[in-house]
């Protein structure tokens, strides 16, 4: 029984639910399909459970079988998001810059890349390397205006903080 089905969220439900009608009205071909029913059934739903390595080999099936880059694109992102997870950050950003490459309006990918140079700006800090922090701290505001320019109104702590440090423009 795929997880979708032994899944007790209600919205993983509904969404299962929906996504499985839309794979029977849509055209798509075979290939497409699978790949998707490995990103919902093998990778979101073992996402959400925790479960990352089978998460990443069900994203790494479905990036082998999905030719839409803006599919693909949301693959990637969850791969990132799971090596952030892990603490891969080096991983992370290199998934998110690719994610990216095919789409370029993801602004949670931008969002997550800011969080990880904040992160490498404050260890900075910690070690008493005040010049590598700053600039970790210039490229995660870069990050963070890329995200809002996509969502106006979202990311208030980032605003907030771009606005403390006088980052913001």
């Amino acid at each position: 029984m795929p997880r979708s089905r032994i899944n007790g969220n209600f919205i993983d439900k509904t969404f299962s639910i929906v996504a499985n009608i839309l794979l029977r009205i849509i055209p798509t071909t075979s290939g497409e399909k699978e790949a998707f029913t490995y990103y919902r059934d093998g990778g979101m739903s073992a996402q959400s459970e925790g479960n990352y390595a089978e998460a990443l080999q069900n994203y790494y099936e479905a990036m082998r079988l999905e030719i839409d880059p803006y599919d693909r694109s949301y693959i990637l992102y969850n791969i990132g998001l799971i090596h952030t997870s892990n603490g891969e950050h080096t991983k992370a950003l290199e998934y998110y810059f690719r994610a990216l490459e095919r789409n370029p309006f993801l602004p949670q990918a931008f969002n997550n890349m800011a969080v990880i140079c904040h992160y490498r700006g404050e260890q900075a800090i910690r070690q008493g390397d005040s010049e590598i922090a700053e600039a970790w701290f210039d490229q995660a505001a870069e990050y963070w205006k890329q995200a809002m320019a996509l969502t106006p109104g979202n990311y208030i702590e980032a605003h907030n903080w771009l606005k403390i440090t006088r980052r913001f423009e």
